[in-house]
């Protein structure tokens, strides 16, 4: 499903969260990857606010290696020190998606978007924003 279809996502997301709570087998949800992390957190935070604490503990526990992103010329660990959030945003970035397009899915403004890219460059000591795409999982 494309992530551009934000209330269709949700629909789906929820009736997954539906089966999964009632026995409390959230596990899973804590072992998504940056995209769905927005959505999580769009969807969930509010409504579910210790579940969502949970899931975020399960989330570090669980990427702890795959956010693990090496630059290509020093080989050095660049991107385990960004946020959920911040590797959430990078990773739309990376794939051409606009502020406003970020915002919406993940449910925060454009500036808040264009504060956390800008966290995201200086972290990964990258001058254009472009230049994500050799640095985030694709």
């Amino acid at each position: 499903m494309s992530l551009r279809q934000p209330e269709r996502a949700r629909v789906h997301l929820l009736s997954a969260w539906d089966l999964a709570r009632p026995d409390d087998l959230i596990e899973g949800f804590g072992e998504h990857h940056g995209l769905l992390g927005g959505m999580l957190e769009a969807v969930l935070k509010q409504d579910f606010p210790e579940d969502f604490k949970r899931i975020i503990a399960i989330t570090y526990r669980f990427s702890s290696e795959w956010r693990r992103v090496h630059n290509p010329e020093t080989g050095h660990d660049v991107a385990d020190n960004l946020t959920t959030t911040e590797f959430a945003a990078a990773m739309l970035a990376a794939r051409g998606w606009t502020n406003q397009e970020i915002g919406d899915h993940m449910n925060i403004s454009p500036n808040t978007v264009k504060r956390y890219i800008s966290q995201v460059l200086k972290k990964l000591n990258v001058e254009h924003r472009q230049d994500l795409k050799q640095y985030m999982l694709q």
